[in-house]
């Protein structure tokens, strides 16, 4: 049984996660900003950490993931309009997760990023998506810059539809949907293979099953 660290523990996707790596035969640990996510996520069958991404600096960090053997970062600033969030979670809740787990020996790191961010926003594109695309950005160029055995998985617009187990999964896809429980799906695959490591892939819904998707990418 592996520990994995999921930062951003009562996210969307990471709520799926969490079920997933639990099924997969994993012991996820969810770091979460409040104490009253604990009943829910510990009924899920994951240890809780409390951990403050935009307000805590990497030393808490390094205490979260300790004894783990892998991270995911699965949390954002979500839509909520705030500019600065994009910032002080997207990018640096990433930068200060990757430079924790280099402190603490833990080489496996998947990151949940978002397709597209590689491009430049619409001129006309608001400041709070503007913010957002460059923290993606920033974060994903960090992680692919650093020594760890990274993953980057980055899913089209995503929607709360119930979980298809079917995906379409490349280097480049053009922008569509794909469901939060199909990510988490996508995550937890990536996690178990070797193969992945140092690979960034799009990710849209599409007819492939989960697991054959990710196999088809492998070296």
């Amino acid at each position: 049984m592996s520990r994995i660290a999921v930062v951003g523990g009562h996210g969307q996707v990471a709520r799926f996660l969490l079920d997933q790596l639990v099924a997969n035969g994993h012991q996820p640990v969810a770091l979460v900003r409040k104490e009253e996510y604990r009943a829910e996520l510990e009924a899920q069958g994951a240890e809780v950490r409390l951990l403050d991404i935009e307000n805590q600096g990497v030393d808490a960090f390094v205490a979260a993931f300790e004894g783990c053997d892998a991270v995911v970062f699965a949390a954002g600033g979500g839509p909520d309009g705030n500019k600065e969030r994009k910032r002080t979670v997207d990018l640096e809740g990433s930068l200060k997760s990757i430079e924790a787990a280099r402190s603490v020996g833990i080489r496996r790191f998947v990151q949940v990023s978002a397709l597209g961010m590689d491009e430049d926003p619409p001129a006309d594109a608001n400041e709070v998506w503007r913010a957002y695309v460059m923290a993606k950005r920033d974060s994903d160029a960090a992680l692919r810059a650093s020594d760890l055995d990274w993953t980057i998985v980055r899913p089209g617009v995503l929607t709360d539809d119930p979980g298809t187990g079917r995906v379409a999964l490349a280097e480049t896809l053009e922008k569509a949907d794909v469901t939060r429980a199909d990510t988490a799906a996508v995550v937890a695959a990536v996690l178990d293979e070797r193969g992945s490591i140092g690979k960034q892939w799009d990710l849209v819904g599409g007819d492939t099953p989960v697991a054959d998707a990710v196999r088809a990418l492998l070296d």
